[in-house]
C-alpha cells in the first residue's frame, strides 16, 4: 500500500455476506481493527469448520496495529479472535463486558494466553496519536452492544455494530441522546448494519415476544415445555428465566454454548434466578409442569440437543406426548429444510410445536428493519454511508434507504470485501487500491491450507465418488506385470457392477500397455494418461466423473 496520507477504511469481511465482520480504520502509522468475526460454512464447503477473512493486509502492517475493538459478543464479531491472535500480533483488545467474558472463555478453550484484554463501557474514551474513540449503547439481542465513534484528523466515522431500536426492550434502552449528540458533532461516514434492510416497518419489540411466551406458559401450565432458541440471544434467555420464575418452573439446560452463555450472563448480572437451574436427573424426577427445558438446536443442527431429542437418541431426555416444543427463533437462510425435518420428527412423536408466525410471535430479530435504519440515519446525519453486514441485495437496499433520507447517491458506497475508502478533509472517495478480501478456511487444526482446488475435489467425491487403479509395472522392461486392480468408494458397488469394473480394468490395462510400449512416459506421465482415458470412458459408460487415483508401483525384480 502507498504511504498513507489520508484516513482509510479497509474492509476485510462482512460485505456480500452475513458474518465474518472485520474492517480497519487507518491513519498514517496507526490501525484500529473493528471486530473479528467468522462465517459458518454453507453446505458446499464440505469439511470446513469456519470461514475467516484474509489477514494478509494485517500481517504486512502489524507494526501499525494499535488495538482490536469489539462491538458485541456474537460469533460473527468475535469468533475469529483465536485465529487472528495466532496469525497477527494484536497489542490490545477492547470489548464490552459480556463480549470480554465470552472472548476469555474462547481463548481458554484453545489454550491461548492473552494478557491485554480490556473492557469498555459507553463512557470510555480511547485516545491514540491520531485517532480518538467514543462508544454509545445500542439495542441488540445480546447485552453490552455498542456503536463506535472514531475521530481522525481527516474526518469522523461511526459504525453502528448490530442494532435495532426497541422502545420497550428487555434490557437497557439504546442511547438515542448520544447518537443525536454525535450527529450534531458531525459524522462524515456511517457504517451501518444492513441485515434486515429488506424488511419494511419496525421490528417487533422483545417485550411483545415476552408477552406471547407468557401466554403459552399460561395455556399449557400442566405440560412440560421445551424451548429452542439461539444460545447468544441473552435477552430472550433472560425473559425465559423471568417467565419460569413466575410460573414456578425449574430450568434444565442442554447445549454447551447455551450453558456457557447463561453462566457468563448470570456472572455479569444480566440474568437473575440462578436458583432455577437443575440437572437432567432432577428434571426427570419432577412433574411436567415444574420443568422447562432450554436447549440449542433451533436451526435443526443434526448434533444439537433438540435434534437428538427429536430423534430419540438423547441420553438424558425422552419426549412425552404431552410436551410443548417452542422454536423461539427464525430460520437462518439455508436452514429451513433441516428445521422442517426436526419439526416433522417432533410431530411424529405426538408433541405440540410452536414456531414463529404472525399468530405466534415468539421471536424477533436483533437487527434493524427499514424504518429503524432511517432513524439511525436521521439521528447521526452522516454525509456519506457505507452499508455493512449483509448480502449485496441488503447493502443495495440500505443504500436506497439512505438516498430516501437525503444522502446523495454519489455519497453511498456499496462495496466488496477488500475495497478501501479514503477520507481527506471530510471528503470520501473509493480508492483504486484494494487488499485481499478472499475467504480463508479453517479445516480442523489447519488454517488457510485448504484452497478452492481441495473444496472442488471434495465436491466431486461427494457427488461422484472415487476410483482407484492399482498397477504393478517394471519400468526397465516397460512391462505391466499383472492386470490392474480397480477399487471404488462412493461411485458404484463393485459386487453389483462386475461388467462395468471389467470394462474399466480393460481400458486401464490397454492404456498402460500402450504407453509403456509406445512412449517414454515417466510414472507421473503414465498416471496422467490413465486419468485422462478413464475419465472420458467412464463418463460415456455411466454419465459420472469420479476422481481417478492411479497407484503405480515399479517392481524391479
Amino acid at each position: 500500500m502507498k504511504p498513507n496520507t489520508k484516513t482509510k477504511v479497509i474492509v476485510l469481511g462482512g460485505l456480500g455476506e452475513v458474518g465474518k465482520n472485520m474492517y480497519c480504520l487507518m491513519h498514517e502509522d496507526e490501525i484500529i481493527i473493528i471486530d473479528a468475526g467468522i462465517c459458518f460454512p454453507e453446505g458446499e464447503l464440505l469439511g470446513i469448520d469456519y470461514v475467516l477473512p484474509d489477514y494478509t493486509f494485517l500481517k504486512q502492517n502489524q507494526e501499525k496495529i494499535k488495538a482490536l475493538i469489539i462491538t458485541h459478543g456474537h460469533e460473527d464479531h468475535i469468533g475469529a479472535i483465536p485465529f487472528l491472535l495466532q496469525t497477527v500480533n494484536i497489542p490490545a483488545i477492547y470489548a464490552p463486558n459480556q463480549a470480554k467474558e465470552l472472548i476469555s472463555l474462547k481463548l481458554e478453550d484453545r489454550n491461548i494466553r492473552y494478557d491485554y484484554l480490556y473492557s469498555y463501557n459507553d463512557e470510555t474514551v480511547l485516545k491514540f496519536k491520531n485517532i480518538e474513540i467514543e462508544f454509545f449503547k445500542t439495542t441488540h439481542s445480546i447485552p453490552d452492544s455498542h456503536g463506535i465513534y472514531l475521530k481522525t484528523p481527516d474526518g469522523s466515522v461511526v459504525t453502528t455494530g448490530d442494532f435495532k431500536f426497541d422502545l420497550t426492550p428487555i434490557g437497557p434502552m439504546a442511547d438515542l441522546h448520544k447518537m443525536a449528540y454525535l450527529g450534531k458533532k458531525g459524522v462524515d461516514l456511517l457504517i451501518s448494519d444492513s441485515t434486515n434492510a429488506l424488511n419494511e416497518g419496525m421490528s417487533i419489540s422483545e417485550s411483545k415476544v415476552d408477552n406471547v411466551l407468557n401466554d403459552i406458559f399460561d395455556r399449557f401450565s400442566h405440560n412440560r415445555i421445551i424451548i429452542a432458541t439461539f444460545a447468544s440471544n441473552i435477552y430472550r434467555l433472560k425473559h425465559i428465566f423471568e417467565t419460569c420464575y413466575k410460573h414456578n418452573r425449574k430450568i434444565c439446560i442442554f447445549g454447551r454454548s447455551m450453558e456457557n452463555n447463561i453462566q457468563i450472563s448470570i456472572k455479569g448480572g444480566y440474568i437473575d434466578h440462578k436458583e432455577l437451574l437443575i440437572t437432567a436427573e432432577e428434571a426427570n424426577r419432577l412433574k411436567p409442569h415444574e420443568v422447562t427445558i432450554l436447549c440449542t438446536g433451533s436451526q435443526g443442527e443434526p448434533l444439537a440437543a433438540l435434534s437428538r431429542i427429536a430423534d430419540g437418541t438423547h441420553r438424558q431426555i425422552s419426549l412425552r406426548p404431552e410436551d410443548i416444543v417452542i422454536f423461539s427463533s427464525s430460520p437462518i437462510p439455508g436452514n429451513a429444510l433441516s428445521i422442517a425435518r426436526t419439526i416433522n420428527k417432533l410431530y411424529l412423536k405426538g408433541v405440540k410445536v410452536f414456531t414463529n408466525t404472525s399468530l405466534n410471535e415468539i421471536h424477533t430479530s436483533g437487527h434493524a428493519n427499514e424504518e429503524e435504519l432511517k432513524l439511525m440515519i436521521r439521528l447521526l446525519m452522516p454525509k456519506y454511508i457505507m452499508p455493512f453486514h449483509g448480502d449485496y441485495r441488503m447493502l443495495k437496499k440500505h443504500a436506497n434507504i439512505a438516498i430516501e433520507c437525503g444522502i446523495p447517491k454519489e455519497n453511498t458506497f456499496v462495496l466488496e470485501n477488500g475495497n478501501i475508502l479514503e477520507i481527506k478533509n471530510h471528503v470520501i472517495t473509493k480508492s483504486k487500491e484494494t487488499v485481499s478480501g478472499e475467504d480463508i478456511y479453517v479445516d480442523g487444526n489447519r488454517i488457510g491450507e485448504i484452497g478452492s482446488v481441495v473444496i472442488k475435489d471434495r465436491k466431486l467425491m461427494a457427488n461422484d465418488g472415487i476410483l482407484v487403479v492399482i498397477a504393478n509395472i517394471n519400468m526397465e522392461k516397460r512391462k505391466l506385470l499383472i492386470k490392474p486392480n480397480i477399487t471404488t468408494r462412493g461411485f458404484i458397488l463393485v459386487n453389483e457392477n462386475e461388467q462395468l469394473i471389467k470394462q474399466i480394468e480393460e481400458i486401464a490395462e490397454k492404456t498402460i500397455i500402450d504407453r509403456l510400449k509406445n512412449s517414454k512416459d515417466t510414472i507421473n506421465e503414465l498416471k496422467s494418461k490413465i486419468i485422462t482415458e478413464l475419465i472420458i470412458n467412464i463418463e460415456k459408460l455411466t454419465g459420472r466423473r469420479p476422481i481417478i487415483m492411479p497407484v503405480i508401483t515399479d517392481i524391479k525384480k
